[in-house]
């Protein structure tokens, strides 16, 4: 049992629902507790206790998925926040094995970290906002995919490969989430695959570089410059809207799955089982993305750190890499207007092996 502002909550009922980090690529998501004293967590570790009160090694990010033959912790009838991108039983995926997965991570017994207590209020307002009345809980999604201000400014672009051009304005935090996150007392920040699109890139209004804009007397920074720099700023705002008792979260990236070919080019994701570690060899500038994530963190630790706010890492793209069994693929809501390729392998299947993120993250917050 958990004491909450002296109220006896199991552990189970600490509540995630599924679309939290389903799009881990694009979401800032944030957890608070409107109205009563703020949420001050222990440090997050990947150890964990062991009986007799001596720790035991776990590392939660590193293992291996392992068959459950279980029934999953919600389906797209129990829960009703899942997105029509990610739904992939409605949408006929004929082989439902990506479901019969667990995480198992090295030196860890399994804990039920995810379940289904209460069925939140959705609230709709540019983000989406769920609340656990009787929980005295809030969990909010902000869709950011660049985490700053950006503006699509040529939605054919340069590209020609169906994705529009793009200007970021690397040093502005996107105000539809930094205006929001002081009332927050933990975030969790995570963005990746929309920085491949051509985008133009800005510095105090001024014009600093691109990534594939394919203009005259621009410098190609490369997506690598805008990454950094969005992290950069995101993280910053993050650390200094928190009162001093927050706590932000950094996910990395997870990785696509294309095979035999790119996603505009006849790509696929067929496979029904996951992979064992070293069987997937992620793409240089993935490896890359990763790492640029890895040490924006640890310069915002630093930082964090003088004004009492605790970071903590969620190194997901191990376990992520793991999965080329569990995106939708064909099997998903199409949008034309707004998506023009026919096989989706970035986004995942709920539910399926994206829900381990919830699980990790409550891991962090509770250990």
């Amino acid at each position: 049992m958990k004491q909450l502002d002296g109220i006896a909550i199991p552990y189970w009922q600490y509540v995630f629902p599924a679309a939290v980090l389903t799009t881990c690529l694009v979401i800032l998501a944030a957890v608070s507790l409107p109205g009563r004293a703020p949420l001050i967590l222990p440090a997050a570790t990947s150890r964990t206790q062991g009986p007799g009160g001596n720790r035991s090694s776990c590392n939660i990010f590193k293992g291996d998925w392992v068959p459950d033959h279980g029934a999953p912790s919600y389906t797209n009838e129990t829960c009703p926040v899942i997105h029509g991108h990610y739904d992939c039983m409605r949408y006929g995926k004929p082989d439902l094995e990506f479901l019969r997965w667990r995480w198992q991570p090295e030196g860890c017994t399994r804990s039920c970290l995810l379940s289904r207590a209460e069925r939140p209020v959705p609230w709709t307002n540019g983000g989406y906002l769920y609340r656990y009345e009787r929980h005295g809980f809030t969990v909010a999604d902000f869709w950011s995919p660049f985490l700053v201000r950006a503006a699509e400014t040529d939605p054919d672009g340069p590209a020609r490969n169906g994705a529009g051009l793009w200007s970021l304005h690397l040093d502005e935090p996107d105000p539809g989430w930094a205006a929001h996150v002081s009332k927050f007392d933990v975030v969790v920040v995570s963005a990746g695959s929309w920085f491949y699109r051509p985008s133009v890139f800005y510095e105090r209004g001024r014009v600093v570089g691109c990534s594939g804009c394919l203009a005259p007397n621009v410098t190609d920074l490369t997506l690598r410059y805008s990454l950094r720099a969005a992290f950069r700023s995101a993280l910053r705002a993050a650390v200094g809207a928190s009162s001093g008792t927050g706590t932000v979260v950094v996910r990395t990236v997870s990785p696509a799955h294309y095979e035999n070919g790119t996603w505009n080019d006849n790509g696929d994701c067929v496979r029904t089982r996951p992979l064992r570690r070293g069987e997937w060899e992620m793409e240089r500038l993935q490896k890359e993305m990763r790492r640029i994530q890895v040490e924006e963190f640890a310069a915002a630790e630093v930082a964090a750190r003088g004004k009492g706010v605790r970071m903590l890492l969620m190194d997901a793209t191990e376990a992520m890499a793991m999965r080329p069994d569990a995106h939708p693929g064909k099997y998903r809501l199409w949008q034309p207007d707004k998506f023009r390729v026919s096989r989706d392998c970035v986004h995942w299947c709920l539910p399926g092996a994206m829900d381990v993120c919830n699980d990790m993250l409550l891991h962090m917050l509770i250990d």
